[in-house]
């Protein structure tokens, strides 16, 4: 499985934007989705994840009631639409996949979980 994120720029305080993750290869073994993000000398920050079904979503306090995380299965890609953009969102954002559905459970929000993960995309937003 191959993830390709893209969809990342530069926007101002208070814009939008939305990201996008192409799962491409054995897309069969696609199960259960997740976003995360990184800024220099931190560690990967989970964000949002996504079940199978797009029924299952899960998200950061951070970003809770301005990100919107989404799924198009036929398409074999995922959404992020992110609102109400603060510079604290400022990171390298990556997207990620399990062969393992997503649930409510705290391993759904741990890197660890995902076996398969896009290169990133870069987000800046500017005060």
């Amino acid at each position: 499985v191959q993830l390709q994120a893209y969809g990342g720029g530069l926007v101002q305080a208070g814009g939008s934007l939305r990201l996008s993750c192409a799962a491409s290869g054995r897309t069969s073994d696609v199960y259960g989705m997740a976003w995360f993000r990184q800024v220099p000398e931190k560690e990967r920050e989970f964000v949002a994840a996504i079940s199978w079904s797009g029924r299952g979503t899960w998200y950061a306090d951070s970003v809770k009631g301005r990100f919107t995380c989404s799924r198009d299965n036929a398409n074999s890609t995922m959404y992020l639409q992110m609102n109400s953009l603060k510079p604290e969102d400022t990171a390298v954002y990556y997207c990620a996949a399990d062969s393992e559905d997503s649930d409510a459970g705290l391993g759904t929000m741990e890197p660890a979980k995902y076996n398969y993960w896009g290169q990133g995309t870069q987000v800046t937003v500017s005060s």
